[in-house]
C-alpha cells in the first residue's frame, strides 16, 4: 500500500508540474504568436507600399536596361530588380519579427542563429549587386573591343570579345562570392594557372604571329588621315579613285579594273592626290 501511495504522490506532482509548466508556457505561445501574427500585418503593408514606391521610380525600366545590357536575350535567365528588391525586405522583416518571437520564447539558441543569418542577409545582397554590376562592365568591355575590331575590319572579333567577357564574368564571379563568404582559394589557385597558361600562350602567339599585322593596323590608321575614298589618286603613273581603305589595303578603281595597293606600300610610296573628294 505504501508503494502505491508513493506512486500515486509521484505522479501527482509530475502532473502538477506539467501543468504548471504548460500554464507558464502559454502566455509566451500567445506573445510569440501575437508578434508573428503582427510582424505578418507589418511585412504586408511596408511591402504594398515598397511595390508602390518601385512602381514610381520606374524599377521595371531598369530591370529591362538590365536584363538587355548585361545578361542579353541570349540567356533564358532574368533578373527582375523589383522582385528581388521585395524578397530581400519580405525575409529581413520576417527574420526581424521571428527573432523576436524566439526570444519570447525563450528559445536563445533559435534566436541566435537566426540573428546570424540576418546579419548575413546584407553580406550576401552586397554580392548579388556586386556581380550585376561586374556582369554590365564585362558586357561593356566586351562591345568595346568588338567595336575596335570592326574598325579594323579584323577576324575574330567575336571570339576575342566573348573570351574577355567570361573571363572577366569569372573575376566577377569569384569576387562576389568572397564577398558572400564562399571559401574560392581552391578555386582562385586552378584559375590562376590555367588562365596564366592560356594568357601566356595567347602573348607569345601574337607577339611572334602578329607583328607585321599590328604594324598594318597603324599604318592604315595613319593612311586614314591622309586618304579619303573619293579621292581620285595617281600610282606608278597608273589612275583611278580610292574606292575603299581596308585593315590592310588600299583599293582603287581604275579604268582598267581594281587595284589592290597593300596598305604598307601606301606609306613608303608615293601616291599623288589629284583631285580631293567632294
Amino acid at each position: 500500500m505504501e508503494k502505491i501511495t508513493s506512486w500515486k504522490e509521484l505522479l501527482s506532482k509530475t502532473i502538477n508540474e506539467m501543468g504548471l509548466n504548460i500554464m507558464e508556457a502559454v502566455p509566451n505561445i500567445v506573445g510569440a504568436l501575437l508578434i508573428l501574427l503582427f510582424g505578418w500585418l507589418i511585412t504586408k503593408l511596408f511591402v504594398l507600399i515598397l511595390r508602390r514606391i518601385l512602381k514610381f521610380v520606374k524599377a521595371d525600366h531598369w530591370t529591362k536596361l538590365l536584363n538587355e545590357k548585361v545578361l542579353s536575350d541570349k540567356t533564358t535567365l532574368k533578373f527582375d530588380v523589383s522582385k528581388v528588391v521585395l524578397v530581400f525586405v519580405k525575409w529581413i522583416l520576417f527574420l526581424v519579427f521571428l527573432i523576436a518571437a524566439a526570444d519570447v520564447m525563450q528559445w536563445k539558441i533559435v534566436s541566435q542563429e537566426v540573428g546570424n543569418l540576418l546579419r548575413y542577409l546584407p553580406r550576401l545582397f552586397s554580392a548579388i549587386a556586386l556581380f550585376m554590376v561586374g556582369l554590365y562592365i564585362a558586357n561593356f568591355i566586351k562591345k568595346a573591343i568588338k567595336g575596335v575590331f570592326d574598325s579594323f575590319d579584323l577576324r575574330g572579333a567575336k571570339l576575342i570579345s566573348t573570351l574577355v567577357f567570361y573571363i572577366i564574368a569569372f573575376i566577377i564571379t569569384v569576387t562576389a562570392l568572397n564577398q558572400a563568404g564562399v571559401n574560392t582559394v581552391i578555386i582562385r589557385n586552378n584559375a590562376t594557372l590555367i588562365l596564366g597558361g592560356f594568357v601566356a600562350a595567347i602573348a607569345i602567339s601574337l607577339g611572334l604571329g602578329s607583328k607585321d599585322l599590328v604594324k598594318d593596323i597603324l599604318r592604315t590608321s595613319y593612311a586614314r588621315k591622309k586618304f579619303r575614298v573619293g579621292q581620285e589618286v595617281n600610282y606608278k603613273d597608273i589612275s583611278g579613285t580610292i574606292e575603299a581603305l581596308e585593315a590592310l589595303t588600299m583599293d582603287i578603281r581604275t579604268k582598267d579594273g581594281l587595284l589592290v595597293i597593300p596598305i604598307h606600300k601606301v606609306i613608303q610610296e608615293e601616291i599623288l592626290v589629284t583631285k580631293d573628294s567632294e
